[in-house]
This record gives C-alpha cells, structure tokens and sequence, in this order.
C-alpha cells in the first residue's frame, strides 16, 4: 500500500466532506454535486497546498545569513624589514625588506662608497621558518617592550626591527638587547645579510677581479665555521659554477670545490 503524504492528508478532510455531502443530497436536483466539482476542489486545493510550501523557505538554506561569531577577516599580509648601521663599519648600511614568503630585497652600502647596491632576495624555507618562529615568540605588533639592555654598546652598530600589517606598524631600536628573540632575530638577519653580500662580492670578482676569488673562499669558509652564512645550501649552485668557471684561479676553484663537498654532507 503506498503511503500518503503530509502534503496531501491536508487536504483530504475537506474532499471527504464535500463527498459526503454529494451523497446525501444526491437525490435532490437542486443540490447535487458532481465528480467533476469534487475533482477540481481536490486540484485546487493540491495546487495552493504545493504553491505555499513553495514559498516557504527552510530555516537552514540562508546563504546570506552571517552567524554570528563565525565570520572572521582574513589578516594583511606582514611585512618585514631589518636596518643596520654603523658608518664605521665595512659595510656601513644595511637594510632587509621582505614578505611573508621571504620574497624581497637587501639595499647595502660600503664605506667610502657613495652609491647604494640593492639586490633581490629569496630567503630559504629553513631560515624563513626560524625568523617567523622569533617574531612570533615577540608578539611585536602587540608589544610595546624596551629590547634595549641597560648596558649601551653603540659602537657594534644600531639595528631597527620592522613589522607592518594593515594600518599596523611598529620599529623598534636598540643596540644590544637582553631578550633572546630580539638577539636571535637580529643575527638571524646579520647572517641573511652577510650571505648576500658575500653573492655580490663574487659576482663582482667573476667579472672584474678573478684574482680575488681565492681570498673570496678563505673568507667563505671562515664564514662557515662561525656560522654567518644564513642557509649554507643556497650557496650550492653557485659553488658548483665556480669551481668550474676557468677564468677563476684554480686553487680558488679546488677551494669551491671543498667546500661544496661539506655543505652537501
């Protein structure tokens, strides 16, 4: 037996009523009822019945509905940027702008130049991980803490720490600081731009000054040992082109060579 629906014992009392009254009054010409009456009351009354549950919405399909507590605004996209200077240093100004990918750029000056060299930077999934790890243990747009010691020591350089996402930005300075993720995070960016430099300064020796290359490795391997090289293994495709490049010197070729081999270790 098939079963009825909701929809339609709705309207089946009033058919059943209609057909009664059909009946008694069957007899009377007056007062009769045909089939065709009682099938057109049954049709309309279906047809309203589908029409108004048509029309009526379910409480769960509201796509324009916003709940609250669950609507949330996605975050701006940080940026980042370190500064360096100590106008008696070597390299005398630095600054290191990036994203959030490591996607940016290092603008560096050298003593008795006048003339700013600005290099593209791609920071390493390795190192991008330990500076998010330091800004994120400062809390720094939430923050409003002194890195600064109590002890001044101006003459190792002033360095500023940058961070702004949305219409939020804070710098903070200091020359030495106590904090360990303050410390951490400056001389991770110390070795980000001790590595770049060290890049430039063997693009320059390529081209113009082969004969410095093997001062270039001496210093890179020094470089290694104290561990001023941010991420060593970006270093690798450059150490296998020089130790093949024949306008290099070869003993500065065999160095890249020796080199190259305990990096990869």
């Amino acid at each position: 037996m098939a079963t009825q629906s909701p929809l339609s014992l709705r309207f089946l009392p009033a058919a059943l009523v209609i057909l009664s009254a059909a009946i008694l009054t069957s007899g009377s010409p007056h007062h009769r009822f045909s089939w065709t009456v009682i099938s057109s009351t049954i049709a309309q009354q279906s047809s309203d019945s589908k029409a108004a549950k048509h029309n009526v919405r379910p409480a769960e399909s509201r796509p324009n509905e916003v709940i609250a507590g669950e609507s949330k605004s996605p975050l701006a996209p940080a940026r980042y940027t370190y500064e360096f200077t100590q106008p008696e240093f070597l390299v005398r100004h630095i600054v290191i702008e990036h994203n959030e990918n490591g996607i940016g750029k290092i603008t560096f000056e050298k003593k008795n130049e006048e003339t700013p060299i600005v290099e593209p930077l791609e920071l390493s999934v390795a190192t991008l991980g330990r500076l998010a790890a330091h800004w994120e243990a400062l809390r720094f747009l939430d923050s409003t803490t002194n890195y600064q010691s109590d002890k001044q020591f101006a003459h190792l350089g002033t360095m500023r720490i940058g961070m702004a996402q949305g219409e939020r930005k804070r710098i903070a300075e200091f020359n030495w600081s106590n904090n360990n993720d303050a410390a951490a995070l400056v001389a991770e960016y110390r070795r980000i731009a001790d590595q770049a430099i060290f890049i430039f300064d063997v693009s320059v020796s390529r081209e113009n000054q082969p004969l410095n290359a093997p001062k270039l490795m001496e210093q890179l391997e020094s470089m290694l040992k104290r561990n001023w090289i941010s991420d060593p293994k970006q270093l690798i495709p450059l150490l296998k082109d020089l130790s093949t490049d024949e306008h290099v010197p070869l003993i500065a070729r065999n160095h890249a060579l020796r080199l190259l081999k305990k990096i990869e270790k």
